[in-house]
């Protein structure tokens, strides 16, 4: 199955309907490359996209 991206936070969803993080139901296939964060507090990257939580995020959402 298709991992989801959420549209509110970027979080990859691989299974629901519902992202596990931000609990909205806003989610889409139409996704373009991600990101694994491990320790945002530390990542330049995570602070650019203003994550706040490990995990794995899409970096563009396409619709």
């Amino acid at each position: 199955m298709a991992e989801k991206a959420c549209k509110n936070c970027r979080l990859l969803v691989s299974e629901g309907d519902i992202c596990p993080l931000c609990k909205e139901s806003n989610l889409t296939k139409s996704w373009k490359g991600y990101v694994i964060v491990m320790n945002p507090e530390k990542s330049e990257i995570a602070q650019k996209l203003e994550i706040k939580v490990p995990g794995k995020y899409a970096i563009r959402i396409t619709k």
